[in-house]
């Protein structure tokens, strides 16, 4: 089955808490902190396999979830960080946030690897918090929670050559003749229901050919197949448009299927072409030959995919076009903004809730939140030290806090004490 969109969520894996522990040998005077820290949480990686042609896999994996680091230990000892966990995707793949607002990254090379979820950070353990004014702290920090997202996960075939042209005129052929792709191959329309590839090589040179199912007439209004596989050939460096001369108007099939490129995306008609006209050993189409000499500017040649005849001379025009043809740099549509990590926002956002309490959110106060043991009273004393340094305080005096006025911090309750 081709599966070419999915949505999936991914877990980075928790890191693991610091320890606070001290040292109780006989003969060690005043013992000290003795506790590690936390490793870091695995994050889920995409990585990139030329040997993928579909999504399918992410199919049976709509939750992907990373192992959490292990706990600090004591004698100062680190807990382990987790091991990635690593997912084989198709060359191609681009990964977007699930309203696909923020492009989060794509693959395009063997071995190409990209952060879907990022592990959390392992917490310190209380060795790590020992200063001279406090030699022997009695708290340690929690791990990190790792990054959660619903992402939507897009395949474009990463291709040199794309395969263009009405259904049945012949593109499955001359993708099996030319490769070792073994398509489907009958007499009827769309046999080919999704993107085949195939490795071409002339001589000591070679390149990827994809065979794309059948355009129609309006396929960019969702007819046919409609634009699911448009797409596909967005990243191809030339087109092989294939016309039936047995049909009775290959030149208008021509430009019909002009017309569909543009209609998608008018930049595709400024790619390299080479139109082929299959199916020349039939007899009586000769004068449909002559016409489209005539009419089409583009370099143009007859073949018998199924004679295999002149298709050798077809692959040198094609590795000859592919040497001056530009690479394809994909532009993310003005809609969709590249992510970047950009720490920009406020530490934390203040407002009065409608009980009166004053609730106080916002990402870097939510980190500093889970970091926090809350069982030890040293921990809740530096939380509210780092609030204070935040300029909580200040702001909550701004907006008319007064004494012993209650503070909601997530899921805790604190008393405003001036």
């Amino acid at each position: 089955m081709f599966v070419d969109e999915i949505t999936v969520e991914v877990y980075g894996g928790k890191g693991g808490d610091g320890v606070a522990i001290f040292r109780r040998e006989k003969y060690v005077e005043y013992g000290g902190p003795w506790g590690g820290n936390g490793g870091n949480g695995g994050s889920v990686i995409f990585v990139g396999d030329e040997g993928k042609s579909t999504l399918i896999d992410l199919r049976y994996m709509r939750h992907i979830k990373a192992k959490p680091g292990e706990r600090g230990m004591t004698k100062g000892m680190h807990g382990a960080s987790a091991k990635h966990t690593y997912v084989k995707v198709p060359l191609g793949t681009i990964v977007y946030t699930e309203d696909k607002s923020f492009k989060i990254g794509e693959i395009t090379k063997q071995g190409e690897e990209l952060i879907v979820a990022q592990g959390g950070k392992g917490g310190r353990g209380n060795i790590a918090f020992a200063t001279h004014r406090n030699p022997a702290p009695d708290y340690a920090e929690n791990g990190d929670p790792g990054v959660y997202r619903k992402i939507r996960v897009e395949l474009k075939v990463l291709a040199d050559v794309g395969l263009i042209g009405y259904p049945s005129v012949g593109k499955s052929t001359i993708l099996s003749v030319v490769s070792n792709a073994r398509p489907k191959i009958a007499d009827y329309p769309f046999t080919t229901l999704h993107p085949q590839l195939g490795m071409v090589q002339v001589k000591e040179e070679s390149f990827v050919l994809a065979d794309l199912p059948g355009l129609i007439e309006d396929a960019h209004q969702g007819l046919g197949l409609g634009i699911r596989f448009l797409k596909h050939i967005e990243r191809c460096r030339i087109f092989l448009h294939v016309v039936d001369l047995t049909r009775d108007d290959p030149y208008q099939d021509y430009l019909k299927i002009n017309h569909e490129l543009k209609m998608y995306d008018e930049e595709l008609l400024e790619r390299p072409q080479i139109v082929v006209a299959n199916k020349s050993d039939m007899p009586g189409n000769e004068e449909k030959y002559e016409f489209l000499k005539t009419h089409i500017q583009a370099p143009l040649i007859a073949i018998s995919a199924h004679q295999r005849k002149e298709v050798d001379q077809l692959l040198y025009m094609t590795l000859d076009a592919l040497k001056t043809a530009p690479k394809v740099f994909e532009k993310t549509p003005d809609f969709i903004k590249n992510y970047i990590f950009e720490d920009d926002e406020p530490a934390f956002i203040l407002h009065r809730a409608e009980d009166g309490a004053f609730e106080l959110t916002g990402a870097k106060l939510k980190l500093i939140f889970d970091r926090t043991d809350f069982t030890k009273d040293e921990g809740v004393k530096r939380f509210a030290r780092q609030l204070r340094s935040l300029g909580v305080d200040e702001a909550l005096r701004k907006e008319g806090a007064k004494h012993h006025d209650t503070v909601r911090i997530f899921t805790y309750e604190f008393e405003f004490i001036e």
